[in-house]
């Protein structure tokens, strides 16, 4: 199979991958956060091929991207704050885990055999306007094999899945840099399954204190639960001394070779988390380098997802 096919962010661009969708093939398309692996959630096939190209596991479920609410509303009943957080945060990086109304349309493997589905509408415009333009829902996980660095760029889309996609749309880096915040709101309250783009500072006041639920269980109900996720190839290690020969991540005034941001700007870090892993892995791997360490980043806002990356990425492989 030949390199994947780089399109444009233009009207074309938009026109072809749309068309390549329409054609059950994979195509990776940017949003906000990360670069996501699309394709047609209607068909089985085509998400049978995001699974396979991906290495992911079939109990993982994926993300269904929609243009807007009254998409999302043919799909999935809204209980409880759902309503409200979708009209206050789509488009953006937020998914929202909500009941699937009947005739929905999609296969059980989109959602991992679950009476619910994860939607989100996202708010990059390349990735709004293949939606239009496609005019259908989209599965799309991010742009990377299954447990390693996710993508926030074409090249790192490209790195890592080759040939197994038929197209990339390169629009640049992404902005936000971590996925989604998933929640699963219900009348009861309402779950917080991971923590994302989206700070739970912002969500707090519409919904009252979240009930947090973002260590794994026996069930996965959201993308991002699996204990080992957002790997290097090298081992990880957070904060602590370095030791010799480490390839070493900084934060603020705690300085390394590479630094999230040498100002200590959370959205700064949360914007080059990704891209500083794929960096740090290249060095490790070209130095034989033990292991990258990256310095403590605080426990508030953004920081809460950039630790919860950084947590999986460095927990025991499976």
């Amino acid at each position: 199979m030949p390199a994947p096919e780089i399109l444009p962010d233009t009207r074309d661009g938009h026109a072809r991958a749309a068309a390549l969708l329409r054609g059950g093939a994979l195509v990776a398309l940017p949003t906000e956060t990360v670069y996501g692996l699309a394709a047609d959630a209607r068909s089985d096939t085509a998400v049978a091929a995001i699974y396979a190209a991906k290495g992911r596991p079939s109990f993982n479920p994926l993300i269904v991207h929609l243009p807007d609410l009254a998409a999302a509303e043919a799909l999935a009943s809204f209980p409880g704050p759902a309503l409200a957080l979708a009209r206050a945060f789509w488009p953006g990086p937020l998914t929202l885990v909500l009941p699937l109304k009947p005739g929905h349309g999609l296969p059980p493997r989109v959602t991992a055999g679950l009476p619910t589905v994860a939607i989100r509408v996202p708010a990059h415009p390349a990735m709004q306007a293949v939606l239009r333009a496609f005019g259908g829902p989209v599965a799309a996980p991010s742009a990377n094999p299954s447990g390693r660095i996710s993508a926030t760029t074409a090249a790192h889309v490209t790195a890592g899945l080759g040939d197994r996609i038929a197209a990339v749309l390169d629009a640049g880096p992404t902005s936000v840099g971590v996925e989604s915040t998933i929640l699963a709101p219900a009348e009861g309250g309402t779950r917080l399954l991971r923590e994302g783009g989206l700070p739970r500072e912002a969500i707090e006041p519409l919904t009252g204190p979240l009930l947090l639920d973002t260590t794994p269980g026996a069930a996965v109900e959201a993308p991002g639960q699996l204990s080992s996720h957002y790997a290097p190839r090298a081992p990880l290690h957070l904060g602590g001394q370095p030791q010799p020969g480490e390839i070493t991540i900084g934060f603020g005034p705690t300085g390394g070779e590479l630094t999230l941001s040498a100002t200590g700007d959370l959205a700064e870090a949360a914007a080059r988390l990704f891209a500083t892993l794929h960096t740090a892995d290249a060095l490790a791997e070209a130095r034989h380098a033990p292991a990258i360490r990256v310095a403590e980043i605080p426990e508030t806002g953004l920081g809460r997802a950039i630790n919860d990356r950084l947590r999986r990425a460095a927990a025991p492989r499976g």
